[in-house]
C-alpha cells in the first residue's frame, strides 16, 4: 500500500477501506507519511467528504493511536459533555459538578481557548492553585473521590489527532465536518464513556455560523457515538450573543458559582439544566427527560452541585474558599463602563465581536503559546431584547492595560445594534438530534 494510491482514491471520490484509513493514521503518527502526503489526503477529504463508514473507521483508528481510559472500577455511569465552543460558555463549570452530585461520573478532558472562544482549562486556572495537569492516575483518583475531574489532553490520548490538527490548521482544512467529528470523538471515546452529550453551537460567535452546517456536524458526531455503542445526543444551541453575562476567565468562574447557587443568568441556567438532564438520561439514571430536568433544578436549589465544585477545587490543588468568596479570584485593576449612545431595545449583540474585544483585553489568545490575563473581560449589562435609555450602561469592561481599552471598547460598541421595537427573543436551544 502506498500513500499516493490512498490519496488518488479519495481524490477521485472513492471510498477508503478500513485498512487504507489505518495505514494513513498509523503513517501520520509514526512519520511514515510525509506531511505533504498527509496534507494532500486531508484536502481530498475536505473536498470530497467521507461516508459514515469512513468517519467511523477514521475515529476508531485515531482513538487506537493512543490510550483508552478504563474507569470500570467506578460504579457510576461515565458521561461527559462536549461543546464546540462559544463566547461566555462556562456550562462545564456548572454541569460537571451538578451531574456528579446527581450520581454520574464525569471524566472531562477539556481544551484551551483560541481566538474569540474561551477554553474551560483557562477558566479553571483562574482559580488560585487549581491544577489541570494531572497524571492519568491522579485523574482517576479524583474521579473516584469527587465524581468528576477536569484535565487537559495528555500525550497518551489520541496522539494522531494532535498531528492531524496541526496539519489541518495550516492547510485550510479545519472546517471539514468528517475531520472535525473524528477529532472530537476520538478524544471523547478515549474517556471510556457510557454516554455523551454534545453542545453544537451555531451563530456569530460559533465555529459553525450556519444552522445547516451545525446540524450536519451534530449528526456526524451522533452517528460516530452510536457506532461506538456510546449513547449520544446532540443539542444545537444558539451563539448569536454570548451565553450568560460574563466573558473572561475569572469573571466566568464567578458567574458559574452564582449559577450553582441558583442565582445565575436565565439563559445559562436553562442550558445547564437541559444539558445536565440529557446527561442523566444517556447515563441511564433517569428514564424521562422531564424528571431529569426536575432533578437538575433540585441540585441547583439544594447547593449539591456547588458542594461538588468545592470538593473538586480542593482535590485538584485549588483554593476552595473561592466558592464562598469569589473576590479571591483574580480581579482587574480598573473597570470602565460602556454607555449607550441610543435609546430603544437591543436588537443584536454580535457574540464574535464581544469575544474578540475580550481577547484584546488579554482574556484570550491569538496564538496557542500566548499568555492570558485571567482577571480581565466584559460583563454585559444589556442583551438582546433589553430596553435601553440613552446614556445607560451597556457593559462593564474589566481591564489592566490602558493601551488595550480603546480598541476593545470600540469593538464592543460595534457589537450592539438597536431598534425602536422590542425584538423577539430566541430560546437557547435550536433543536435536539439523537
Amino acid at each position: 500500500m502506498r500513500p499516493q494510491d490512498v490519496i488518488r482514491r479519495k481524490r477521485d471520490r472513492g471510498e477508503l477501506s478500513e485498512d487504507e484509513i489505518a495505514f494513513f493514521v498509523r503513517g501520520v503518527t509514526t512519520g511514515e507519511w510525509a506531511d505533504y502526503q498527509a496534507a494532500a489526503l486531508l484536502m481530498a477529504i475536505f473536498l470530497n467528504g467521507m461516508s459514515e463508514r469512513e468517519r467511523l473507521a477514521l475515529t476508531a483508528q485515531m482513538l487506537r493511536s493512543g490510550r483508552t481510559l478504563d474507569f470500570s472500577h467506578i460504579s457510576q455511569p461515565k458521561v461527559d459533555k462536549h461543546s464546540t465552543g462559544g463566547v461566555g460558555d462556562k456550562t462545564s463549570l456548572v454541569l460537571a459538578p451538578l451531574a456528579a452530585a446527581l450520581g454520574l461520573c464525569v471524566p472531562m478532558i477539556s481544551g484551551r481557548g483560541l481566538g474569540h472562544t474561551g477554553g474551560t482549562l483557562d477558566k479553571l486556572e483562574a482559580i488560585p492553585g487549581y491544577r489541570v495537569r494531572l497524571s492519568l492516575d491522579e485523574f482517576s483518583a479524583v474521579l473516584e473521590r469527587v465524581g468528576f475531574a477536569m484535565i487537559g489532553q495528555t500525550e497518551e490520548i489520541a496522539p494522531a489527532d494532535r498531528k492531524l490538527y496541526a496539519l489541518r490548521d495550516v492547510t485550510a482544512t479545519v472546517e471539514s465536518i468528517p475531520l472535525i467529528a473524528a477529532s472530537i470523538m476520538s478524544k471523547k471515546l478515549a474517556e471510556g464513556l457510557d454516554g455523551l452529550v454534545l453542545d453544537v453551537k451555531v451563530g456569530s460567535g460559533a465555529f459553525m455560523k450556519r444552522r445547516r452546517d451545525a446540524r450536519a456536524l451534530a449528526r456526524a458526531l451522533v452517528e460516530i457515538g452510536r457506532g461506538a455503542a456510546v449513547r449520544t445526543v446532540a443539542l444545537l444551541t444558539y451563539m448569536d450573543q454570548p451565553l450568560g453575562r460574563a466573558v473572561g476567565n475569572a469573571l466566568e468562574v464567578a458567574e458559574a458559582i452564582e449559577t450553582l447557587r441558583g442565582r445565575g443568568p436565565r439563559d445559562l441556567t436553562h442550558l445547564c439544566v437541559e444539558l445536565t438532564a440529557h446527561m442523566l438520561v444517556v447515563g441511564g439514571t433517569c428514564d424521562a427527560l422531564e424528571r431529569a430536568r426536575q432533578n437538575a433544578r433540585a441540585g441547583l436549589r439544594s447547593g449539591a452541585g456547588l458542594e461538588k465544585l468545592r470538593q473538586s477545587i480542593e482535590a485538584q490543588g485549588g483554593n476552595p474558599s473561592v466558592v464562598d468568596d469569589p473576590s479571591l479570584l483574580p480581579r482587574a485593576q480598573r473597570v470602565a463602563e460602556l454607555s449607550s449612545d441610543e435609546a430603544g431595545y437591543v436588537a443584536a449583540l454580535d457574540a464574535e465581536r464581544v469575544g474578540v474585544a475580550s481577547m484584546i483585553l488579554g482574556a484570550g489568545r491569538v496564538r496557542v503559546e500566548d499568555e492570558i490575563d485571567p482577571s480581565v473581560g466584559i460583563v454585559l449589562a444589556k442583551k438582546i431584547g433589553d430596553p435601553v435609555k440613552r446614556g445607560e450602561t451597556l457593559a462593564r469592561i474589566h481591564y489592566n492595560d490602558e493601551r488595550r481599552l480603546a480598541e476593545a471598547r470600540d469593538l464592543l460598541r460595534s457589537a450592539y445594534r438597536f431598534s425602536d421595537a422590542r425584538p423577539r427573543r430566541k430560546g437557547v436551544i435550536a433543536e435536539v438530534i439523537a
